[in-house]
């Protein structure tokens, strides 16, 4: 496995991962789009929940 390779993001994690900024991702979590989880005060994105959401989210010409 590689040493880089981690379950959870953090959003700076998501935005070098998946191109999303802070701001859209903050906007995302308060419309309640992108699926998150908040340990305390820290924001964590679970990349099976993420990838699970972004292939629903697919359009398919």
């Amino acid at each position: 496995m590689n040493s880089t390779y981690s379950e959870w993001f953090t959003p700076q994690g998501l935005e070098d991962n998946y191109g999303f900024s802070k701001s859209r991702q903050a906007r995302l979590r308060m419309e309640r789009k992108i699926p998150f989880s908040k340990i305390g005060s820290y924001i964590r994105y679970s990349r099976e929940a993420i990838d699970k959401w972004l292939n629903e989210a697919a359009v398919v010409a």
